[in-house]
């Protein structure tokens, strides 16, 4: 994860904790899609979880678990891909996008119904609100699809989840190339400001930061983007607004070292932390598992309503 993940996502997810009933999965069944060898996908998957917790997820508040670890998604799953149909699952864009783009090399049929496994995702606990980016819109809008239509053969039985934009996030862009986001995609590592990266390695990547022409700071994303980029960074960290902040500066260089200061110094508890965790790994799998059973009881209920509904025998 980098600094982009977590000032446009991760730290509203840590005070959204506290104002509603949260459930992250850690959903590794979904990165099946993509073929892994043997070991990495567990690896992961731990890692992940000991990020969420250190950026500030409380296992006694949030319930983090990870999606495999409970037999209701694939169940479920199952449940939503007999309801759902070939031309729904067929008309997805960002099913016709990545096939699109692995034209060549070989694309799993669960790349295809990956949408009902996340319907079983969401619908397995009640949620009435995802927050999700636009691109994510149209996978909330066939789960509600998918659970209308299972009320109207089995009566009543799923909420109908909707999307909810998240809170705005800060809008960090690519260090060295201010007019694309901060993104593990991008083509070089320099622009990337990691959440394990240490002090000296941040501030080296924002002294390197790519500004604009002229030497004046002010803060104007379209004829000063690298400096906007670096304004608005350096405001999320420290609380600020990126024009009260601009107001400090007169000079690039002493702009790009107080950003990469506040920066490494926002993120050390975040990397200790995370280390604190992967060097205690039973006490890392002791937040995944209570985190588990907390979601267990909420998927185990759903599910059997579902089965319930459709009038399958018990057990």
């Amino acid at each position: 994860m980098h600094l982009g993940n977590y000032l446009g996502a991760l730290r509203n997810w840590v005070s959204g904790q506290h104002e509603n009933d949260v459930f992250h999965g850690i959903v590794d069944l979904h990165a099946l899609t993509v073929a892994e060898g043997p070991g990495v996908l567990g690896d992961q998957t731990l890692s992940l979880a000991a990020m969420l917790f250190a950026v500030g997820l409380d296992p006694d508040v949030a319930t983090v678990f990870v999606q495999s670890h409970l037999p209701q998604h694939s169940q479920m799953a199952w449940i939503m891909e007999c309801t759902v149909s070939y031309g729904e699952l067929s008309r997805m864009t960002q099913f016709k996008d990545k096939a699109a783009k692995r034209e060549a090399d070989f694309v799993s049929a669960g790349l295809f119904t990956y949408p009902a496994l996340q319907a079983a995702d969401i619908l397995l606990y009640d949620a009435n609100e995802v927050p999700v980016g636009d691109d994510q819109r149209q996978h909330i809008e066939i789960t509600r699809d998918i659970a209308i239509r299972f009320n109207h053969r089995f009566g009543d039985t799923f909420v109908l989840p909707k999307a909810v934009t998240p809170k705005a996030g800060a809008r960090v862009m690519d260090l060295q190339n201010p007019e694309a986001k901060m993104s593990k995609s991008a083509s070089g590592e320099s622009g990337i400001v990691y959440l394990l990266d240490d002090p000296a390695a941040i501030e080296k990547k924002f002294k390197r930061a790519v500004t604009d022409s002229g030497n004046e700071v002010v803060y104007d994303r379209a004829t000063k983007p690298g400096v906007a980029n670096l304004l608005e960074i350096l405001a999320a960290a420290t609380a600020s607004t990126p024009e009260a902040t601009a107001v400090s500066y007169t000079q690039y260089g002493a702009l790009k070292a107080a950003t990469g200061a506040a920066v490494a110094e926002m993120l050390t508890p975040i990397r200790l932390r995370y280390h604190e965790l992967m060097n205690d790994r039973g006490e890392l799998a002791r937040l995944v598992r209570q985190g588990d059973a907390r979601a267990e009881l909420v998927a185990a209920a759903t599910l059997a309503r579902a089965h319930s509904a459709i009038g399958m025998l018990p057990r």
